[in-house]
């Protein structure tokens, strides 16, 4: 008897070996490891290896039949197409906001939560995306892996090298259905649309001044706190807006990739190219809500209507004297050091500010590319001509607070004051 129930056990063992047996090879099977032969980097499936090989072979199967773009992942092209069908099938469940992608969503509600789980340890800034903090972590080690196969031009993020292409191809996919304009980045078209709504939703919690982007909230908080995060590699200078030092990167190397295809005119900035196309085309979309005047430039509103207000935010740590625009400040700064920094290249003659460059330049060239559109009359200076139109106008902005006698120029009310006031 014992001994067949030592037989029954035996068998028994067996057969739950035997029944535990594909759990073993399933277990032996998450071990196995796929490796890529170029990078070394291991996947636990064969089919993310296969994924991942695409990065090194450039390979891109996936393509959108609607626009013809090429995608390594099939879930990326997916995601893709709905910016063509413009569905958005994931909501936030606090705000209602609609997502194309299900990875957005979930960046977006860290905003409800307050979460920045990714902190860069050299700055101590925080993200709450994994790819924001991916790009910024670029701007302390310069790595700029997108190229530009047109001209060489590098950049620090892909969707910086699309939009860069778009000036070599003339593409502009951006269209304004309320103007019809149209723009080469999503983020320019979004901004543009704000001219039209006004809508300025990111508040100062300093000053109270409200902006349309929260870049521009950001950069405005930098006049407060004097923060200057990005430095010039050649010569050390430090900037509060990164486009601010990739402008002032071309006094070093004199690039001027941005040319008008009115006059020919060539710019260290789209921006600047923009903004110069508005000499031949008169447009002038910013307008002062209190006066009605427009302006080409959106910065020249906000200058502008520091006239109205009085606001000096830029103050002057040496003698304490205040000024409306930081340029200003800037440039009063150098009466201080005595600094020169911005050199004519035909005769070697030095100036305190960029402006004063520009214009002493064109005593070489002779241009003169502003016109009255009164009497025809041209100028060196786009101040020249604001001043020669007031003979047409008759308009005397500048008065005499002693007297109240008004002037048509600020330098005539100075003269009046140091003649007739003594002060």
């Amino acid at each position: 008897m014992e001994n067949e129930m030592c037989e029954n056990k035996a068998q028994y063992n067996t057969q739950r070996q035997r029944m535990n047996f594909p759990n073993d090879i399933k277990k032996e099977k998450r071990k196995i490891s796929y490796q890529c032969d170029i990078c070394k980097k291991s996947f636990s499936h064969k089919s993310n290896l296969t994924t991942h090989k695409r990065i090194h072979t450039g390979e891109k199967p996936y393509c959108c039949d609607i626009c013809g773009k090429s995608f390594s992942v099939s879930s990326h092209l997916t995601t893709h197409r709905r910016i063509h069908t413009g569905e958005k099938p994931y909501d936030c469940d606090i705000c209602g906001k609609l997502f194309s992608d299900g990875s957005h969503l979930a960046t977006h509600r860290r905003i409800h939560r307050g979460e920045k789980p990714y902190h860069c340890d050299i700055c101590g800034k925080s993200f709450s995306d994994s790819s924001h903090f991916t790009k910024h972590k670029r701007i302390h080690t310069g790595e700029k892996p997108y190229q530009c196969d047109i001209c060489g031009k590098s950049f620090y993020d892909g969707s910086h090298l699309t939009k860069h292409k778009r000036i070599h191809t003339g593409e502009k996919p951006y269209h304004c259905d309320i103007c019809g304009k149209s723009f080469s980045g999503s983020s320019d078209l979004t901004t543009h649309k704000l001219i039209h709504t006004r809508e300025k939703p990111y508040n100062c919690d300093i000053c109270k001044i409200s902006f349309s982007q929260k870049g521009n909230l950001t950069t405005h908080k930098r006049v407060h706190t004097g923060e200057k995060p990005y430095h010039c590699d050649i010569c050390g200078k430090s900037f509060s807006q990164l486009g601010d030092l990739n402008t002032h990167k071309h006094i070093h190397t004199g690039e001027r990739p941005y040319h008008c295809d009115i006059c020919g005119k060539s710019f260290s900035q789209n921006g600047e190219l923009t903004v110069h196309r508005r000499i031949h085309t008169g447009e002038k979309p910013y307008d002062c809500d209190i006066c009605g005047k427009s302006f080409s430039i959106c910065s020249n509103l906000s200058r502008h209507k520091r006239i109205h207000t009085g606001e000096k935010p830029y103050h002057c740590d040496v003698c304490d004297k205040s000024f409306s625009v930081n340029s200003a400040l800037g440039k009063h700064k150098r009466i201080h050091t005595g600094e020169r920094p911005y050199q004519c290249n035909i005769c070697g003659k030095s100036f305190s500010g960029s402006s004063n460059l520009t214009t002493h330049k064109l005593t070489h060239t002779g241009e003169k590319p502003y016109h009255c559109d009164i009497c025809g009359k041209s100028f060196c200076q786009a101040g020249q001509v604001t001043s020669h139109k007031r003979i047409h106008t008759g308009e005397k902005p500048f008065h005499c607070g002693v007297c109240g006698n008004s002037f048509a120029e600020k330098s005539h009310l100075k003269r009046h004051i140091s003649v007739h006031h003594d002060v």
